[in-house]
């Protein structure tokens, strides 16, 4: 694997650092690749939250050292992409489109090293309700590999803040399992917290945590953006979301572009909304905090004024965003698609728009619009500005 880095660039401001992993199964290595470039560039996460496969890096990241976060990565992305060892013959985009759909067929059929398993006999031929007829495959493995690259006991010790995201079957509430919120309960984080984000059916059976069954936090929300929005109001945050589904793309022209297509925005995590959201609180606030500057003096200390002065103040979040851009060649089981060569291209990509983002640094520095939420998305859909050019904050 070709994980060569650049010269480290200057140290990010001094925000809280947050890393947020969306979900996308084989497409993860970019964000681990992601994740290696980020580190070169000093941004080490002091929290990171994920969803599915986002979790199961996350987890990893956070459940060891500094200096054994990549090595690890590195270990779990070789391991999984095991069962495809060998190059496609042609680089041509038809001959390429033919492997990896073979590839991905493969994986489907045998399943994954360290990851899952199909269930022999099939799901079919289990009784019903059993938990064997519930899913095609076993995952297992995964717990036995979380368990060997994973220091749940450093999670659990507050060394890095950890949030993954689930859904209860049965409620449909969608929750998140965080160490540092565990820790008041005298809970632990634990292999099954990160499989139950990673549950997704029909593949994969749902996992049980006290007494209730979670899948995959992929079918509420793909991304766990808004948890973080929600939990720190107070500190500034600079975060990088790196999200392997893209919310616009082209208009499909074949069955199978349209099934990339579907894919593609089911799972997005449409930043952009969640920008015009907070940009409508920020002018809330900023109308609130103006209208008690304007009110009596009589009126400055009524219990309810210091109620709604407390609900107005703001930090500033910068988001980062790093969006994975499918090739011409990749169809709707590029997720499922766990090939050595599709690995390496994919943690490459991650490696590579980490290094475009490092050419501008106006994102590390806190806004001077007045906003209190700026999206850097210099992978995304606008054309690359020119190296001598800033990044459009949006």
């Amino acid at each position: 694997m070709d994980t060569s880095d650049s010269a480290p660039a200057s140290t990010p401001a001094q925000a809280q650092r947050v890393l947020v992993l969306q979900g996308g199964g084989a497409l993860g290595s970019y964000q681990a690749g992601a994740f290696q470039a980020l580190c070169h560039a000093g941004f080490e996460p002091e929290w990171i939250a994920g969803i599915s496969i986002g979790a199961i890096n996350a987890a990893i990241i956070a459940g060891n050292e500094p200096d054994k976060r990549v090595p690890r990565l590195k270990e779990f992305w070789e391991m999984v992409s095991a069962p495809v060892p060998w190059n496609p013959v042609s680089k041509h985009e038809r001959a390429r489109s033919l492997f990896n759909e073979t590839s991905a067929a493969i994986i489907a059929t045998f399943g994954v090293p360290g990851f899952f398993t199909p269930r022999i006999p099939p799901a079919p031929l289990w009784p019903p309700g059993s938990s064997q007829s519930l899913s095609y495959y076993d995952t297992a493995p995964l717990k036995k590999t979380l368990e060997r690259l994973v220091d749940f006991d450093r999670i659990n010790d507050l060394k890095t803040r950890l949030s993954v995201g689930a859904v209860g079957v049965t409620s449909g509430n969608f929750c998140y399992f965080d160490n540092y919120e565990f820790k008041k309960r005298g809970k632990k984080i634990g292999p099954e917290h990160i499989m139950a984000s990673g549950a997704l059916p029909p593949g994969f059976p749902a996992v049980v945590i006290e007494g209730e069954h979670y899948w995959d936090g992929g079918i509420a929300s793909n991304t766990p953006l808004d948890f973080v929005l929600d939990e720190e109001t107070s500190r500034d945050l600079l975060i990088f979301q790196v999200d392997l589904f893209s919310a616009r793309g082209p208009l499909p022209e074949t069955l199978l572009e349209a099934a990339e297509r579907e894919k593609d925005i089911r799972y997005s995590s449409r930043t952009r909304m969640n920008t015009d959201k907070n940009r409508q609180i920020h002018n809330a606030r900023m109308a609130v905090r103006d209208l008690i500057g304007k009110l009596p003096d009589y009126l400055k200390n009524d219990p309810s004024v210091e109620l709604l002065r407390k609900a107005s103040k703001e930090n500033t979040v910068t988001v980062v965003h790093l969006i994975y851009k499918s090739k011409n060649y990749e169809s709707s089981s590029k997720d499922y698609d766990f090939s050595h060569v599709a690995m390496v291209e994919h943690w490459g990509a991650g490696v590579r728009d980490v290094h475009l983002s490092m050419r501008h640094k106006e994102w590390l520095e806190r806004p001077q619009s007045g906003e209190t939420m700026v999206t850097y998305d210099l992978t995304g859909d606008e054309p690359t500005p020119p190296e001598s050019s800033p990044p459009q904050a949006k």
